[in-house]
């Protein structure tokens, strides 16, 4: 498609309204209830949009409401959950129905935009005047490109910070953590909590072998440490401070969580909300499970602790490390409303819902500085940790390669071992090293 004509499309997208083209591609049956995409009386057409997250749904259909008013198309939101998502996409891949616009994640990104299901956005971006992808986090920018081609808008980026239940402090006696602390107080606390609580079958934390972007990872690298180099032919797992980490995690972390076994049954956001954990790391995409939960008034935030790896008893730069991940809203490569399609997450993309988004406590942003509503999206419920951290804090991309779901589930399960025998976390981890950069090198042929 030549520039010219996509520049005249555009404007008409965005600024008169949307030309009349053929019908939607259609969305596939989900468990909301909104599997039904026909266009309303008058409408020029429905654009099918495909989520995960149910929490999401409500803010972002605000958010397309408007862009409905401008361009006169419908917009239809299925949401399968996290696991029907994919189910759904595959099957849409070998056949099926796929829906204009989706989200992408760093799991499956690589994968979706080599075989061609995502349209190359490149010349629509060359002709939005509104599009500038600089605005953007970086490393959710560079995670939807592929040589040298974009996938996908950035929607969002996310951060992580530790919820604490002050009813559970408060019974034990225990101080509440400040932005102050270090992973040794983190640790000490989640013991004491832990040592009090026996009785009552109360934890102080949670970390299963799972917990890699909200809990682990995090302390990886404010100790010094990488999962994967930067130029992403070699595993993390075995150099020094890596290993210092996960030893750290193995010796003061694991002794105050609930068993292996426990934890590999039930998640965290579970445990935590019946009351049988002191705190736990949760990213920002959860908070709205913790706000509208029945004991939200116990319920705090406060920044990720540091790793004070020099020992000067200061948080000094790199020392606190917040994994930050981001989605990307993407579009079926032969979708029958390509122009309609990209002038919606064009507008989704834009500052101004950007920072609506993060107003209504859908996420944080994707666009850069319009996130610090959020930490007054919910009520008394204060969560500026999350954003705070962007400041006081190094935000770093959630490792990822080509083929991060192989060697990321294969580190998980490795993991087992060393979750149940603290003391095998050395040989464990380098055993993962090995296997991993074999999985690299076959990547990287």
């Amino acid at each position: 498609m030549k520039k010219k004509l996509i520049a005249m499309t555009l404007a008409l997208l965005m600024v008169l309204s949307l030309a009349a083209c053929g019908g939607s591609s259609g969305s596939a049956d989900n468990n909301t209830g909104t599997s039904d995409t026909a266009a309303s009386e008058g409408s020029k057409g429905t654009i099918s949009v495909a989520i995960w997250d149910e929490n999401q749904r409500p803010g972002l259909e605000s958010i397309a409401a408007e862009w409905t008013e401008q361009s006169g198309y419908d917009v239809e939101f299925t949401v399968p959950g996290w696991d029907g998502y994919w189910t759904m996409l595959e099957a849409g891949v070998s056949g099926g129905e796929m829906p204009d616009v989706f989200w992408m994640h760093s799991n499956n990104a690589e994968k979706y935009m080599a075989s061609g299901v995502l349209l190359n956005l490149d010349d629509y971006i060359a002709a939005d005047d509104t599009m500038n992808l600089s605005n953007y986090f970086e490393g959710v920018t560079n995670l939807y490109t592929h040589e040298d081609a974009h996938y996908a808008i950035p929607k969002d980026h996310d951060t992580i910070a530790v919820v604490y239940n002050k009813a559970i402090f408060d019974k034990y006696g225990v101080a509440y953590p400040t932005n102050d602390w270090t992973w040794e107080d983190f640790a000490a606390i989640a013991q004491e909590i832990s040592d009090k609580g026996a009785a009552d079958g109360v934890y102080g934390t949670y970390c299963n072998t799972g917990s890699n972007q909200d809990t682990w990872y995090n302390i990886i690298y404010s100790y010094g440490g990488e999962v994967i180099n930067a130029d992403k032919t070699a595993s993390g797992y075995d150099e020094p401070a890596t290993l210092e980490a996960m030893n750290f995690i193995a010796q003061k972390i694991l002794p105050a969580c609930p068993s292996p076994d426990s934890m590999a049954s039930t998640g965290g956001d579970t445990m935590f909300l019946s009351g049988l954990l002191g705190m736990v790391c949760q990213g920002s995409w959860t908070v709205s499970n913790y706000a509208n939960a029945d004991n939200a008034s116990d319920y705090a935030w406060v920044m990720l602790p540091y790793a004070d790896v020099n020992g000067n008893g200061t948080c000094d730069e790199g020392e606190r490390c917040s994994i930050y991940n981001g989605l990307g809203w993407s579009i079926y490569a032969d979708t029958k409303e390509p122009d309609a399609a990209y002038s919606l997450i064009s507008y989704l993309g834009s500052q101004k819902a950007q920072m609506e988004q993060s107003e209504l406590g859908v996420t944080m942003a994707g666009y850069i500085g319009c996130s610090e509503p959020f930490a007054d999206a919910f009520g008394e419920m204060d969560v500026s940790a999350f954003v705070d951290i962007e400041e006081q804090g190094t935000l770093v991309f959630r490792p990822y390669s080509k083929t991060t779901a192989i060697w990321e589930s294969d580190a998980s399960q490795a993991l087992v071992e060393a979750w149940s025998a603290p003391e095998k976390m050395t040989e464990v981890a380098q055993n993962i090293a090995a296997a991993m950069n074999e999985t690299l090198a076959k990547e990287n042929k």
